[in-house]
This record gives structure tokens, sequence and C-alpha cells, in this order.
């Protein structure tokens, strides 16, 4: 079989000596910055790196070769149902960000990297849910997206795979339980108001009588509140004005 190679490899060359100069547009291959070639020779890999970016020479007939993008790529992780250590049903949606770091890789290793790091993706987030509880996914997204993107990349490294970040887009709960979460939130901000108002109302009253005793030992110190109180209550323009009098000056004519 050496020997069949070696006449195929020669017959090929020989092809493109004759036929030269129209064989460089069959041979001679362009990638981009961001690609790089993974060149096999019937059906064996070459030996070496992946060629690229630039220019690179390959025999018709005998050799093929695929084209890896280097570039970060992403998916959208569907929104996968899930139960909370706290036994609540969840469906949490994700963003995954890769890239190729080993072309050669990523094309002998794996037969499609991107669905491969795609279905991992999935079951590694629902299993992921089923260790924390439903507090924890509402409140650590950003730890559990990191945790999830550990995982993912040790996995992936033998594929030549590198998962740069994962992102957690959404956490949908079911209606009842929503209902029942704005239930108690908005108890627990009706609870703390009384508690604010009650706490209020007793500093107001040490106020009140703190103001008291400073009035019943000074009896001046009435007739100038009084004073004060006609004064803000003209300058507010009011076309009605009340004009308290005391008692003792009516006493008088009562008795008449």
């Amino acid at each position: 079989m050496r020997c069949v190679e070696i006449f195929l490899v020669s017959m090929s060359f020989l092809l493109c000596c004759i036929t030269f100069p129209f064989s460089l547009c069959v041979c001679l291959k362009i990638v981009a910055e961001y690609e790089r070639a993974v060149i096999f020779r019937l059906g064996k890999l070459r030996s070496g790196e992946a060629r690229g970016p630039g220019l690179f020479f390959i025999l018709p007939c005998v050799d093929e070769y695929v084209n890896v993008d280097l570039r970060t790529n992403h998916f959208d992780v569907p929104a996968q149902e899930g139960l909370t250590k706290d036994s609540v049903t969840i469906w949490v949606d994700a963003v995954v960000y890769y890239k190729v770091v080993k072309p050669l890789l990523a094309v002998t290793a794996v037969v499609n990297y991107s669905t491969s790091t795609s279905l991992l993706a999935m079951t590694t987030l629902r299993n992921i849910i089923g260790t924390k509880s439903l507090a924890e996914v509402l409140a650590d997204r950003d730890s559990i997206a990191q945790k999830i993107a550990v995982i993912l990349d040790k996995a992936t490294g033998p594929w030549g795979v590198k998962v740069e970040r994962v992102e957690i887009t959404d956490v949908r709960l079911p209606q009842q339980l929503q209902k029942a979460m704005a239930a108690e939130a908005e108890a627990t901000r009706e609870a703390k108001a009384k508690i604010i108002a009650a706490e209020g109302e007793l500093k107001a009253s040490k106020a009140l009588k703190q103001a008291a005793d400073v009035i019943v030992e000074s009896p001046t110190a009435l007739q100038l509140r009084y004073l004060q109180t006609l004064t803000n209550i003209a300058s507010e323009r009011a076309s009605t004005i009340v004009f308290p009098i005391p008692i003792e000056m009516l006493k008088a004519f009562i008795k008449r």
C-alpha cells in the first residue's frame, strides 16, 4: 500500500507539471487570517500544523482540506426544564461563547464540534440546576454560569475547543409560583412600612411629650407658639383664619 500511495502522489505531481500553469488554479488555495486549513493526503492527516493564513499548495485528486474558523462563535442554549434542589420546576436559557484553538483536534477528534458542544452545554445546564436551590439560581447567576463554563471548557479541551464565556439569559418560573412570590414580597413590604410608620409615631410622641414639658415649665412659650401658628397661616394667603379664644374670656359672658 505504501508503494501505491507513492505512485498516486507521483502521478498527481506529474499531472500538475504537465498542465502547468493551468494547474495552479487547482493546486493553490487561500485561507483568510481567521482560518486554518487541515490537509488530508489519501485520507491521512499531513504532518505539521494546519496551513494558513495565506497561500498553500495541494495536489489534485490525492489531497483534500477542511477549513476551520478560529473566530469566537456562539450558540443559544434552548430553555432547559429542570428541577431545583428544593423541588421547584424552572426553565433556564443560556448562551455560550467558544472558539477553536487547535484546528487539527477540532477536525479529527470529533465529528461536529459545534453540535457536540451545544448538546454538552444543555446537559451540563440541567445537571447544575439540579444541585442548586431556587434562591441560589435567582441570586447567583454569575457563579452558576462560571461553573458551567469551567465544566464545558474541561470537557471540550480534547476537541480543541475553548469555552470562553457562559451567560444565563433568563430564568422562568411557573405562573402560580410567580404570583405566590409577588404576594410574599408585597406582604413583606407592607410589614416593613407599618414598622417604619410605628417607629415614626413613637419618635413623634416622644418629641411632643418633650415639647409639652417645656411649655408647662414656661407659659410664655405657649403664647409664642400660638403667634407663630397664626403667622404660618397668614403666610399661606388663606381666605379663612381660625382665631382661637381662651375659654376663660367667655366665662364672664356665660355667667351674665
